[in-house]
């Protein structure tokens, strides 16, 4: 009997979440399977990207609402969106993406003059991004540690380096 295999699917990510006051861009590598299911990003209860903005912005507890979440980020200036636009990948691992365009970032920084630092959500996204774009001038990079439940260093670990950045 042959192994059962789920079958490659083309995803796209979600658009930008930006306005014209943001100065920190974070951005992850493409959404994973509940996020995509639910349509908001960091979607999946495990993902620790949530915890970490509302920890590090004294709003605790986490929202439920997906709405809140968002005006959080846009209180605090941040902007969130992914280096892919889209590509093929069976579940939600980075390491399954395959036959991927990026996003137009060059031209969202342009649009969008007052971001002048981005934090990559993990080292794939930053690793898509410097192969596609390179090193933008003016724009402070942060390689952060991912938030996702399979990056398994401590959240107190990951909530001091994730806060260090978003203070500076």
């Amino acid at each position: 009997m042959a192994p059962f295999s789920l079958p490659m699917q083309r995803i796209n990510s979600f658009p930008a979440i930006v306005d014209h006051q943001t100065h920190t861009l974070i951005l992850g590598t493409m959404p994973g399977v509940t996020s995509l299911q639910k349509y908001e990003y960091y979607g999946y209860a495990q993902n620790q990207f949530w915890k970490i903005m509302f920890t590090v912005f004294h709003e605790l507890p986490v929202s439920t609402i997906y709405d809140e979440k968002v005006a959080l980020l846009q209180k605090n200036n941040i902007g969130l969106w992914d280096v892919l636009h889209g590509c093929e990948r069976v579940g939600s691992l980075d390491s399954k993406i395959k036959n991927h365009i990026e996003n137009d970032i060059p031209r969202l920084l342009n649009n969008y003059p007052t971001i002048s630092k981005i934090l990559f959500n993990g080292k794939e996204s930053h690793r898509y991004f410097i192969r596609a774009f390179g090193v933008i001038e003016g724009i402070e990079y942060h390689v952060m540690p991912s938030t996702s439940p399979a990056y398994t260093i401590k959240f107190d670990e990951k909530l001091k380096l994730w806060s260090q950045a978003l203070q500076r």
